[in-house]
């Protein structure tokens, strides 16, 4: 059977490499009816705005009102319901509201640093989602190296996170900063080594040829076929990436580098008004990228029956989102000295052997 897997995604990718995907950009460029450079760059600049601006509705849904509604439905309590229907204007009542603030500047701060920081967050996972395909023609760029380019954009908020803790002259936002660098290096390792396993099922990098590569029938069971997503080919590789993606997004248990009850709120302690609105923005984007990531690596990405692909991307980066608030209202946070320990002497023990399971399976059967 396995040997049946692997041979049918080799032929997939073949076939996906020699077609390739319609991307949004060349779609535009063809509504436009024009040639040339000039064409490319508008046609380029709408396309990313239209998934910008995707993903910023999504996170303006996801922070102020889904993130409040899902969390009172897990302790039993009344989320906003007296703003609008069901609450939802509470998002431009949230929006006004932090908005309007003063932007309050702490005495001796690094004041470029400071600035940029807030810039950084949500930028770095506002890029990734470049190469994702979403489904439905819905994908601005398809590069063989689609997978490695995620991973290091993604890596850039750390930059943005230590900026924020070095530069606000605060020893809390200093210590949720180095938290989050100590983090993000014991947990970015297995996340990147898991996902090595993926690419060595998939034998390539690119985003829209993994996708295609879990197209076809896994195994047939009772008259229903289930698919050949990488989640049902190798579920421990899939439950690693989960943990380590959750590390990443620094969601419980692992929400260390803000720890309210330890840390105040970490490295965005001193940050108020739109500084803070860009922080919580960053936050939320990055949790639907690592849902993006998952999604596209293990769960088909927008494959999915009846229902258009985008719909089917959305359902699945949203199913991730409702299980990072599950964890958010009932896993405790971890210690620091704990995660530090589930890292390096867990995570990266068992990426590493997974990877070389998979790397002995595969090799074998080629």
């Amino acid at each position: 059977m396995v040997g049946g897997v692997f041979l049918q995604q080799t032929t997939t990718a073949n076939a996906s490499a020699t077609t390739g995907p319609t991307l949004l950009p060349e779609t535009i460029a063809g509504v436009l009816g024009g040639n040339g450079i000039l064409v490319d760059v508008v046609s380029g600049f709408i396309a990313a705005f239209i998934v910008a601006n995707i993903m910023l509705v999504m996170t303006a849904v996801a922070g102020p009102w889904a993130k409040r509604k899902i969390t009172a439905a897990f302790t039993d309590r009344i989320a906003v319901n007296r703003v609008g229907p069901f609450g939802l204007l509470i998002i431009v009542a949230d929006a006004v509201r932090l908005l309007s603030k003063e932007l309050v500047v702490p005495d001796d701060v690094d004041r470029p640093a400071w600035d940029l920081a807030p810039i950084v967050l949500p930028f770095s996972a506002l890029l990734g989602f470049a190469v994702i395909p979403m489904g439905s023609g819905l994908q601005l760029a398809d590069p063989e190296t689609g997978l490695a380019f995620v991973f290091a954009v993604a890596s850039i908020a750390s930059i943005g996170l230590v900026m924020a803790g070095y530069a606000s002259n605060n020893k809390y936002s200093l210590l949720g900063a180095l938290r989050s660098i100590a983090q993000n290096i014991a947990y970015e390792i297995p996340l990147v080594i898991t996902a090595a396993s993926v690419v060595i099922f998939a034998g390539t990098l690119q985003m829209s040829e993994i996708v295609a590569a879990q197209t076809e029938t896994f195994v047939s069971v009772a008259g229903v076929s289930i698919p050949q997503w990488y989640a049902f080919v190798n579920p421990f590789a899939f439950v690693l990436f989960l943990i380590a993606n959750m590390a990443e997004i620094g969601r419980n248990p692992f929400d260390i580098p803000e720890a309210p009850t330890e840390i105040v709120a970490g490295y965005q302690t001193e940050y108020s008004s739109v500084y803070f609105v860009l922080f919580y923005l960053g936050e939320f984007i990055h949790i639907f990228l690592g849902g993006a990531i998952m999604a596209t690596l293990f769960l088909g990405g927008p494959a999915g029956p009846v229902l258009p692909g985008f719909v089917w991307f959305v359902i699945k980066i949203w199913a991730f989102f409702l299980f990072t608030q599950w964890a958010r209202s009932a896993v405790p946070r971890v210690r620091i000295d704990q995660l530090i320990e589930i890292g390096w002497k867990g995570m990266l023990v068992l990426s590493f052997a997974n990877l070389v399971l998979t790397a002995i399976i595969v090799g074998v059967i080629a």
